[in-house]
């Protein structure tokens, strides 16, 4: 795989050169990234033309991403507002000896030594989430794998810039953004659906819309539903 940069007008386009078919256009939150799926074997001219037939619909994405609500900088003390699966959270932060997390009504208590800085509380925070997606992940997928008569060989947690999800069809190797345990499950099993159908289809075309119908018939609602919420 090579990656080749494009500017056209005001936009800079990453390309990258897969073996694939047919080229795939995508707008990235939180900051509008444009970037191109090209086949092998396409030049570098060709991608241009066919992305100055696009300039519309990139500007129209980028523009909706960039109205998108979002979340402000966490300074980690009580009573700030968190999310988990969907619903707001009140932060509550207590000293202790030991760092724990504990979660009852609509407050996330955050048991930190007195010395911890922000970045380690947020730290703390952020190994929790992790822990607590990893869960709803497993979950969602030792239900949707018998379904889809498939198997992953192993699944991870990160924190991604562009993208909900990722799918390594090759080695069956799956990604998900940390950030997806803030949001609806009915929202993470959508993005749990959506990489599990590029195992069988790695392109966004027509049969991958075949087979999110077939296994998750309301994908589309939860799409916009995730697309709504802050970033």
């Amino acid at each position: 795989m090579r990656t080749e940069h494009l500017e056209i007008g005001d936009l800079e386009v990453e390309v990258k050169f897969k073996p694939i078919k047919n080229l795939h256009l995508s707008v990235h939150p939180p900051h509008g990234k444009v970037t191109v799926s090209s086949p092998e074997y396409f030049d570098l001219e060709k991608v241009r033309v066919y992305l100055t037939t696009k300039i519309g619909w990139i500007k129209r994405e980028q523009k909706k991403i960039a109205n998108q609500e979002r979340e402000g900088e966490k300074l980690m003390i009580t009573r700030e507002s968190h999310y988990f699966l969907g619903k707001r959270y009140l932060l509550k932060v207590t000293e202790a000896k030991r760092p724990y997390i504990e979660i009852h009504h609509h407050v996330i208590e955050l048991f930190s030594p007195a010395h911890y800085t922000t970045v380690q509380k947020q730290k703390q925070l952020d190994n929790w989430y992790r822990k607590e997606l990893n869960t709803v992940l497993g979950k969602l997928l030792m239900h949707h794998l018998p379904i889809m008569n498939l198997t992953v060989d192993t699944y991870s947690v990160r924190k991604m810039k562009t993208k909900w999800g990722s799918c390594n069809n090759e080695n069956r190797t799956l990604n998900f953004n940390i950030e997806l345990i803030k949001k609806p499950i009915e929202c993470i099993d959508y993005i749990v659906v959506h990489e599990l159908v590029h195992i069988l289809e790695r392109n966004h075309n027509k049969n991958f819309i075949i087979l999110m119908d077939r296994y998750l018939p309301n994908w589309r609602t939860q799409k916009k539903i995730l697309n709504d919420l802050p970033i």
